[in-house]
């Protein structure tokens, strides 16, 4: 944890950092137990009840209630707003790159601080929509056929969290961010076929951004460069490139120059292979006329 916050406190966090089946801090413990006590004394010592918190930050009573106990994390822009009407100096501030860690399995927390930071990013994708094309509900389509069965605060956690990755296409300076999917990916119709259609619409949205291609490997490909699983690789503004391998499990991130040069070379020849960002654009508009 950052300096700021628990340990300003003299918070320790012993046998209350559980984590659930995937790494990720169970709902109730960890670092939003953690927060949600602090926010808790301070709004007692503000005298304030839950409901006028709520009032003025923009939320219900039931919500800070939640944050309270640390069952919902709380995002940067109302961590914001109550450390500010609590008088809270800043120390609730401090909580917010962990809380951002937290929203993330512990198998993904630091990719995710890479991608956040990325001046590139490079996804290839064999299995699902990755997560920076998701529309919200196709997000929650796949987390909810997650198994073991995620709870319902967990999942509206990630599909959140998933969400808020998608900052990046706004960010200034643009990050070039291109994709490279599977055809079995766009023609899985995850969460039922307006849930798919969405899914379509808005990748066919993102891949209109001037700073975004998506490719089309399709499946008659007779040349495939990378049949052993998907990857991403990141390039930070001070030039590390860096590759990051997902696993069940046992994601990886590599930064040694040999294995992330592999992986260069792999997507290289893949975007060689696959349909260019104008027929793969067309290849979706195509099955969205199908349906």
């Amino acid at each position: 944890m950052t300096e700021g916050g628990a340990r300003a406190l003299g918070v320790y966090m012993s046998e209350e950092a559980r984590e659930d089946q995937d790494g990720q801090e169970a709902p109730g413990s960890g670092i939003p137990l953690v927060f949600g006590r602090v926010l808790k004394r301070l709004r007692v010592q503000a005298g304030m009840e839950r409901a006028e918190l709520g009032r003025r930050t923009g939320y219900s009573a039931a919500t800070i209630t939640s944050y309270e106990v640390g069952r919902r994390i709380p995002n940067a822009k109302f961590i914001r707003q109550a450390d500010e009407v609590l008088g809270a100096g800043g120390l609730l501030i401090d909580f917010i790159e962990d809380m951002e860690r937290a929203q993330y399995p512990a198998f993904f927390r630091d990719a995710a601080a890479l991608e956040k930071q990325a001046v590139a990013l490079h996804v290839f994708a064999v299995q699902a929509v990755p997560g920076l094309l998701q529309t919200e509900e196709y997000a929650r389509a796949v987390f909810t056929m997650w198994r073991p069965v995620l709870s319902a605060e967990t999942i509206e956690q990630r599909v959140t969290a998933r969400l808020a990755r998608q900052e990046i296409f706004a960010r200034q300076p643009a990050p070039t961010v291109t994709f490279v999917l599977e055809e079995s990916v766009l023609c899985r119709q995850l969460g039922g076929l307006a849930v798919w259609r969405g899914q379509l619409e808005q990748v066919l949205l993102d891949g209109h951004r001037r700073n975004v291609e998506i490719q089309v490997m399709p499946n008659d490909s007779e040349e495939h460069a990378s049949l052993n699983g998907p990857f991403t690789l990141i390039e930070t503004a001070k030039g590390r490139r860096i590759a990051y391998v997902p696993a069940y499990k046992a994601s990886r991130i590599f930064t040694d120059r040999a294995t992330v040069r592999e992986v260069e070379e792999q997507y290289g020849l893949l975007r060689a292979q696959a349909l260019t960002p104008r027929e793969s654009l067309e290849f979706v508009e195509n099955l969205l006329g199908e349906t």
